[in-house]
């Protein structure tokens, strides 16, 4: 390795397509001459994964570039992607906490990690209505001073020279740290004269809620990324669709797609049931145009399955997986 540099977090930008939770290190390569014996590209995969493994992280390696047009294109940051859509964020991420089990024991699996949407803590103030009744205060009132006391809100400028700063104010950290200090020493003016404590109009409590909300097509979702080796797309996937249909009960009004790069392998193939027939079709057009015979037009495309065979006859032997690619090197 030449260099490693990591990023953690996400920019400050809605066209950066990260999660918060996301770590990134790019590794730049020496030239290949400089590499140790043996070693490739699988085998220096391999080894990494051996030596960093973190409780509660996922490992997934992929080109940068690649990366993150897969983000932008699926949502999916890993070859294969499993979408969980429902209603409850709760169930949904205990159902893709369920497939991340499953699919871990597939064979070919390299790593699987289901979001954990809920986990993250929330001060929630919720006002008493019949507390403020009793006070002649609105909720309105309430919310400008959680808003001004907690938030901050700017009230006036400071001019210095040609620079100009707003003036925000906001109660001391001491005041404004936890619950029981906001409830306690937060105070509410009333419209009569004097004050009264947040907590006698409002309860002010720390909840749990999701860290993450992600909608698709209407519906909230949840994504459990999952990384394969050694074996080709299409029959990982299939595998591991079977596996979740047999060992995973889904709730009623959730369902599961499957997505990252196996959705262009799924297009690649709905074009290819056309475009295989339509070439194949011209071929025999073009033959029989040549030859002004059918006879002599057969011959020819009846060497089309053993030139087929042989095609398949030297994947086998240079190890390549079936690709679009290959399905391309097929109909030229």
């Amino acid at each position: 390795m030449e260099s490693v540099f990591g990023k953690s977090g996400r920019a400050q930008t809605a066209t950066d397509p990260a999660p918060t939770e996301m770590f990134e290190t790019i590794i730049n390569l020496k030239p290949k001459s400089d590499w140790r014996a043996g070693v490739t590209s699988e085998s220096l995969k391999d080894e990494m994964d051996a030596a960093l493994q973190f409780p509660g992280v996922s490992n997934a390696w992929t080109m940068p570039i690649r990366a993150r047009t897969d983000m932008l294109s699926t949502g999916i940051r890993t070859p294969v992607g499993i979408k969980i859509y429902g209603t409850d964020l709760a169930k949904m991420e205990g159902v893709a906490r369920e497939i991340e089990a499953v699919v871990r024991r597939v064979p070919g699996t390299s790593s699987a990690y289901a979001e954990r949407v809920i986990g993250g803590y929330f001060l929630d103030i919720t006002p008493d209505r019949a507390a403020l009744g009793r006070y002649g205060l609105s909720v309105a009132a309430v919310q400008e001073v959680i808003a001004m006391a907690l938030g901050s809100e700017v009230i006036t400028q400071t001019v210095e020279g040609r620079e100009r700063y707003g003036v925000a104010v906001r109660y001391p950290r001491d005041q404004r740290s936890d619950p029981q200090s906001i409830a306690r020493d937060v105070q509410v003016a009333l419209p009569g004269g004097g004050s009264v404590p947040l907590g006698a109009v409002a309860t002010v409590e720390l909840t749990r809620g999701a860290t993450t909300v992600r909608t698709e097509n209407g519906q909230l979702a949840v994504y459990t990324f999952v990384d394969i080796a050694g074996r080709d797309l299409g029959g990982y996937v299939a595998d591991a669709k079977a596996a979740v249909d047999a060992q995973v009960a889904l709730p009623t009004g959730y369902s599961v797609a499957w997505s990252g790069q196996f959705e262009y392998l799924e297009r690649a193939t709905a074009r290819l049931k056309i475009v295989v027939p339509v070439t194949l079709a011209l071929i025999f057009l073009m033959l029989f145009l040549n030859f002004r015979r059918l006879t002599e037009t057969l011959i020819v495309m009846l060497s089309l399955p053993f030139a087929l065979v042989g095609g398949i006859w030297l994947m086998w032997f240079l190890g390549f997986n079936t690709s679009v690619a290959v399905a391309v090197g097929f109909i030229a």
